[in-house]
């Protein structure tokens, strides 16, 4: 479906707005040692805030907080609740005079990264064993970074890649977790959707287990949701449009969690979007964040083409100008968006902003 989100699209923050009562304590129990443990180690560069960034939704978000050097994410497995935090430890003298002047948490291309893993409650094992995936162990940027390929990217585009060597394309694998705050997302302003996330998870998730952050949570499931009465609905700010596409959602939630375990080449991205409200914005939008879709690109987006337009040519354009102007990076266009965005360039802003439109009286 398409998206009208007021937000820029290499921006995955929020802006401050304010924050629905929260029935939920800080932390699922008072353990502070962690169910299990592990380091994941890659050769060269890496920068675990650029690669997790993706996966917060705004600045509040209670299930995922990125930081520098420190990522915390509380989410559900087939075991459990679990809460994982990830640590990257901060880069060494060796790398002060790094030609590429990485990001906080980005080490020298020559030296090995180093990521540190912990992990509490009865899903920790299974948290643990999926985190090579979700910091984009499988995303391979080889073709990306062929001299004859960098040869075709615009200087800026460039230059954005050489001094972020370390960005990967996460890959969760949870599809019904990224669809519900997608859905949230479709044809509304970015202070909407992250109101209504945070109060979803407020009001009708689980305490996050172990020494979590103030505030996180574990996202309510699709059992949950599909309890959620409707003028819980309305109190998220939610129409009945989103809320009726994420009931269906909820009840094919099975097996579109089986579709994480699938390549994109099965068709993951049509069999999504089988199920009615679930358009191809949304579909990019999801698989992006569940398996590191390299090439999806968010058609639909209320942004996405006029910035494109802007940054490649001087004029805004639709989505099918701006499939045309992504056609010579085919197979790489969510990697070449991703480094669009970390050049800094914003296109010119007409006209007020979108005010929210408040759905709880109607």
């Amino acid at each position: 479906m398409p998206s009208a989100r007021r937000e820029r699209p290499w921006d995955h923050g929020s802006v401050p707005s304010s924050v629905p009562p929260s029935p939920l304590r800080a932390g699922g129990d008072s353990g502070t040692v962690p169910a299990a443990t592990s380091v994941w180690t890659i050769e060269g560069p890496y920068s675990l805030e650029s690669t997790l960034s993706v996966l917060q939704r705004g600045t509040h978000d209670p299930c995922t907080r990125v930081g520098r050097g420190e990522a915390w994410l509380c989410f559900s497995t087939a075991e459990g609740p679990a809460s994982l935090r990830l640590s990257q430890p901060a880069a060494g003298p060796d790398t002060a005079g790094s030609a590429a002047r990485p990001s906080p948490g980005s080490p020298s291309p020559c030296l090995p990264s180093e990521i540190r893993i912990r992990a509490w409650g009865p899903g920790a094992r299974a948290a643990v064993d999926g985190v090579p995936r979700l910091l984009g162990a499988g995303d391979d940027w080889s073709g990306f970074d062929e001299p004859a390929f960098r040869a075709t990217l615009p200087r800026a585009v460039d230059e954005a890649r050489r001094r972020n060597p370390g960005l990967r394309l996460p890959a969760t694998g949870r599809v019904f977790d990224a669809l519900v705050p997608a859905i949230l997302e479709q044809k509304v302003t970015v202070i909407e959707a992250r109101y209504a996330w945070r109060y979803l998870v407020r009001r009708f998730g689980s305490p996050a287990p172990g020494p979590v952050p103030e505030g996180m949570a574990i996202a309510p499931d699709a059992h949950a949701l599909r309890r959620v009465p409707s003028w819980e609905w309305h109190a998220a700010r939610v129409d009945a449009k989103r809320s009726t596409t994420i009931l269906r959602a909820a009840e094919a939630a099975a097996g579109l969690d089986r579709l994480g375990t699938q390549a994109l080449a099965d068709g993951v991205s049509a069999k999504l979007q089988t199920v009615p409200g679930i358009g191809p914005w949304t579909a990019a939008e999801v698989l992006q964040r569940t398996h590191g879709d390299p090439d999806s690109v968010s058609v639909g987006d209320f942004h996405l083409a006029a910035w494109v337009g802007y940054a490649l040519t001087g004029r805004k354009t639709d989505d099918a100008g701006m499939l045309r102007l992504l056609e010579p990076w085919s197979g790489h266009r969510q990697r070449f968006v991703r480094m669009l965005g970390l050049t800094g360039f914003r296109k010119p802003s007409f006209g007020p902003r979108l005010a929210p439109t408040d759905h709880r009286r109607r």
